[in-house]
């Protein structure tokens, strides 16, 4: 069996600005079962990065080990990468944006990946604002080792087995919402109207741009009784508003009922365009996210969209002061300033 994707394509697809086509933003052939809901993220990002007109080698894809982390191969094809130990895609991925700023960080991770053995990376990736896209795909089980229960799997849910989940779950988006995540997103991986959006105004945050992604697991966890089912998912689902991202260099137009309408302007003059539907949430107010949260929670309610943005967030560049160059790009005169430059240093801690 090949898992080469065919090559053929219509010679007729739609170009954006770039030139490309949408099939220069896809990857190799999914070997994922089918109809899993981590395909159908993969494709919104190709859907992203093409609208956004990214070069794709501007772009680093980042992972570490899952179901959700094979996903990579999948999408960007011609994009850099790199497919980490499990759980440590956080530090790696900080390691390489601290040599070099100029590329886009797409972080991808799954339930188990950040939820357990990743937890403490992902706590101080959040905590630092590193400038990255940090997407979960959150099944709520260990697909690649049969289906047990993950850390995000709900109290009371029952597995495909039938055994009850006694433990309660880890909320990955309270959690990056309580540690101080500048944007916080949480969608469905069956909802694409939702999802491009938010992966658009992830990519044009300037900071740590976090999406928890409910892609439900096809083989060990969509039966009843299951919390992260199709079918649960889709009658439990409640979204804090409709989202549009709308680029700078494209004209603004809006047809939302005044007063409905809230444009959140992003750091490179972009809008994010929210249609609010809950109108006791605020998308600047930390605060109003987790109470919306928490609200949804005791419903058993499963709430999408964007929770919160900081438009105005420090990112760990900016923090630290880093170069604008990268190092890979500085000069040996840069790089070794002579004998004349280390005598002044000594002299100033004298």
């Amino acid at each position: 069996m090949s898992y080469v994707r065919p090559a053929f394509r219509h010679p007729h697809l739609p170009k954006n600005a770039l030139g490309y086509t949408a099939k220069d933003y896809e990857g190799s052939l999914s070997t994922l079962c089918a109809g899993c809901g981590h395909d159908s993220i993969g494709a919104a990002i190709v859907h992203a990065c093409f609208e956004l007109n990214l070069e794709p080698h501007r772009i680093a894809k980042m992972s570490g080990i899952g179901c959700s982390s094979k996903t990579p191969a999948y999408f960007l094809g011609k994009s850099h990468g790199f497919n980490s130990v499990h759980g440590r895609m956080p530090s790696v991925t900080t390691g390489a944006n601290m040599v070099n700023k100029d590329l886009i960080y797409l972080g991808v991770s799954g339930d188990g990946d950040t939820a357990s053995i990743g937890m403490g990376q992902f706590v101080h990736v959040v905590r630092r604002n590193l400038n990255m896209v940090y997407i979960v795909m959150n099944n709520g089980c260990y697909g690649l080792t049969k289906g047990q229960d993950s850390a995000t799997a709900d109290a009371g849910s029952k597995s495909k087995a039938g055994s009850v989940n006694p433990f309660e779950a880890i909320d990955l988006a309270g959690l990056a919402l309580e540690l101080g995540a500048t944007f916080v997103g949480q969608s469905f991986s069956g909802d694409k109207h939702q999802l491009i959006p938010l992966i658009k105004a992830a990519m044009a945050h300037k900071g740590f741009a976090f999406l928890n992604v409910i892609s439900p697991c096809v083989t060990f966890n969509n039966n009843p009784g299951s919390t992260k089912s199709y079918d649960y998912v889709r009658e439990h689902i409640e979204a804090t508003s409709t989202v549009d991202f709308v680029p700078m260099m494209t004209e603004i137009t809006t047809s939302y009922d005044e007063g409905t309408a809230t444009a959140v302007r992003m750091h490179d003059g972009s809008s994010l365009l929210l249609n609010k539907l809950a109108p006791t949430w605020d998308p600047c107010d930390r605060t109003s996210a987790v109470q919306a949260l928490h609200a949804a929670r005791a419903k058993g309610e499963v709430l999408t969209g964007l929770l919160y943005v900081d438009t105005d967030s420090t990112d760990l560049h900016a923090t630290l002061n880093t170069s604008d160059t990268p190092l890979n790009a500085l000069s040996q005169h840069m790089l070794c300033p002579g004998s004349a430059r280390l005598a002044d240093i000594n002299s100033s801690l004298r």
